[in-house]
């Protein structure tokens, strides 16, 4: 296992050296591939969200594909269609940049929901439909999806059963000083420096090794009350934030705090998941997934403290 996290740890080494600042991106980039989820990454332009995840493909040696999304982006700009070919007198298929392994979709929420919608057949069932045939994409297949957090003009919001099919969302901040004055002496070419660390084979081994890592009943239990904490509904619920939540969590939030978790203490060097590697990742997973009421957004209370302070209180 040692021999697999020193592999990791080149790679991001590697790509640290080239996007500068923003770490937590690039580790949740690879921790996407590994546990084949989807990422949401909110945060202004220019912060190196594109520059992130193609230099961790051509680092991880898988399939990139870049889609600007715009409001006149229609499906089968996205997943293909069928084409008509006269010398032949017969359709033939015309398979659009969905087929790839990772897709960047930029900008998500400037598409209108139908094309949407086309996206989250291939994020949930990891197959697209195109005529009567459904075609199923390589492995591994990751959506990384960015927005920018201010502009909302000529944005479509994405539904709340979009963003629950993202395993997390991370919000990339400006790079701290020394970070963007390391910017300043990137040269051009440093996009043709470095060969690839890991490869679809590596990236296989890479899940069953943290597939395979122990999770305790009791650290179970705990991912579970945390989920379950954020549901009004719940007997968990913290009184405190009775008004603050409309609606919590769902099953998804527990399945990725338990995947991503693994991942964490894989990362760590450990064979065993503990309570720490759940709330380094709690602002993460459930943020996004937790529906603030109009009040709360008013008084601009953070969701991320909010489930924070709900999983502090499960422990």
């Amino acid at each position: 296992m040692s021999q697999l996290v020193e592999k990791v740890n080149q790679a991001l080494n590697q790509a640290k050296s080239i996007v500068f600042g923003q770490d937590e991106m690039l580790e949740a980039i690879i921790c996407a591939l590994v546990c084949e989820g989807h990422l949401l990454i909110e945060g202004m332009p220019g912060l190196g969200k594109t520059l992130s995840v193609s230099t961790m493909s051509k680092l991880c040696n898988v399939g990139f594909k870049r889609v600007q999304f715009t409001p006149d982006l229609l499906p089968s700009d996205l997943i293909g269609t069928m084409v008509y070919n006269q010398t032949k007198e017969e359709f033939s298929t015309k398979f659009g940049p969905i087929f790839t392994q990772i897709l960047l979709a930029d900008e998500i929420n400037r598409s209108p929901a139908k094309v949407q919608a086309a996206l989250l057949e291939a994020m949930a069932e990891r197959q697209v439909t195109i005529g009567d045939n459904s075609y199923k994409l390589k492995n591994p297949f990751v959506v990384l999806a960015t927005q920018n957090p201010i502009e909302q003009e000529g944005t479509y919001n994405l539904p709340e059963a979009q963003l629950d099919r993202f395993m997390m969302k991370v919000v990339v901040d400006y790079p701290d000083f020394d970070s963007e004055k390391n910017i300043l002496d990137l040269k051009k070419e440093y996009e043709t420096t470095f060969e690839p660390i890991l490869n679809e084979d590596s990236l296989r081994v890479l899940k069953e090794t943290v597939e395979s890592i122990y999770v305790d009943e009791k650290i179970k239990d705990l991912i579970v009350r945390i989920t379950h904490a954020t549901r009004p509904s719940s007997k968990f619920f913290p009184k405190a934030y009775e008004g603050v939540i409309t609606a919590g969590a769902s099953p998804r939030a527990s399945i990725w705090l338990y995947k991503i978790a693994k991942f964490k203490a894989f990362l760590e060097g450990k064979d065993f998941v503990g309570p720490d590697h759940i709330m380094t990742i709690v602002p993460g997973v459930l943020g996004h997934r937790v529906i603030m009421s109009y009040e709360a957004i008013i008084d601009k209370i953070d969701v991320s403290t909010v489930v924070r302070d709900i999983a502090k209180s499960c422990l």
